[in-house]
């Protein structure tokens, strides 16, 4: 019977879902930059990021589609493989912070005002009390450079608002009647956890993911721009950090195309958040 509730809840939420013109306009874009990024990982497009072929500055035409940069490259090609490091980054962020958002939330919430629940909370607010740039500026330099200082970092950092609601749904769930029948039927408290209680956090850890995804790009984007993000490959923030000289010069496209491709990107995404909160809404499904 939980089951089929479940399936139901997730069928009425794909139904509303679809039914919001927003909400499937924003999927194609998110849909088509996620293409984009495919065809760099399988070197279809954008393997010539790097190659210095065209003059210094030149205008958009045929051979460069959007013109070059200081030194010759193509902003294109860059512009398409930066949408692959933004996928990167974006995808490994939010699947990790979120698993571990979850994780803790349930265990924090199921052993509410035990010790374990004090541990997680004492954890968490130790990790919001330390600025998020300052946080990654110090990591990256305990790791020496390390390529994956930036995700450690944010991986670290972004789990805890996560944790925060599932710990608040998981207090609700534990209470209800089926996690009383597991209970008096003898099953381990972790199948009680992982089985019967998770799996109806599903809704939140779906949009969180989501949320995730936009704050690690936009962190990306803004780490790499001072210099604490990629280190190996280019990205959008790198793309606007090298800008900084062309638009004094009077050459505008490098930054223009970066940020563009940045804006359309998270404004899609965050409209996507926006009806899949909506749709996944318990209150407004079961209406």
């Amino acid at each position: 019977m939980e089951t089929k509730e479940r399936t139901s809840l997730w069928a009425k939420a794909w139904y509303k879902f679809r039914r919001d013109r927003i909400g499937m306009v924003s999927l194609g874009v998110v849909l088509l930059y996620l293409v984009i990024a495919l065809g760099v990982w399988l070197g279809l497009w954008g393997q010539d990021w790097s190659s210095i072929e065209g003059p210094m500055w030149a205008p958009p035409g045929p051979e460069h589609w959007l013109g070059t940069n200081i030194i010759g490259q193509d902003i294109f090609e860059r512009a398409i493989y930066s949408t692959r490091t933004a996928f990167d980054v974006g995808m490994v962020v939010a699947i990790l912070s979120t698993l571990l958002g979850g994780l803790l939330g349930a265990l924090s919430g199921y052993f509410a005002n035990s010790w374990v629940d004090e541990l997680i909370l004492w954890l968490m607010g130790v990790l919001d009390a330390i600025p998020f740039y300052l946080f990654v500026a110090a990591l990256a330099y305990a790791l020496q450079g390390n390529p994956y200082a930036m995700h450690i970092a944010m991986i670290a950092t972004f789990w805890t608002t996560t944790s925060r609601l599932v710990r608040g749904e998981v207090i609700k769930l534990k209470n209800f009647e089926f996690v009383e029948a597991a209970r008096a039927i003898g099953l381990p408290q972790r199948l009680i956890i992982f089985r019967h209680i998770t799996p109806n956090t599903f809704h939140i850890l779906l949009v969180q993911a989501t949320i995730v995804f936009v704050s690690a790009i936009k962190s990306e984007v803004i780490l790499s721009f001072l210099g604490l993000g990629i280190t190996h490959g280019v990205s959008w923030g790198l793309m606007i950090a090298e800008s900084t000289q062309e638009v004094q010069a009077g050459h505008f496209s490098n930054f223009v195309t970066a940020s563009t491709f940045l804006f359309v990107l998270v404004m899609a995404f965050n409209m996507f958040s926006d009806s899949l909160q909506d749709a996944l809404d318990p209150k407004k499904v079961s209406a």
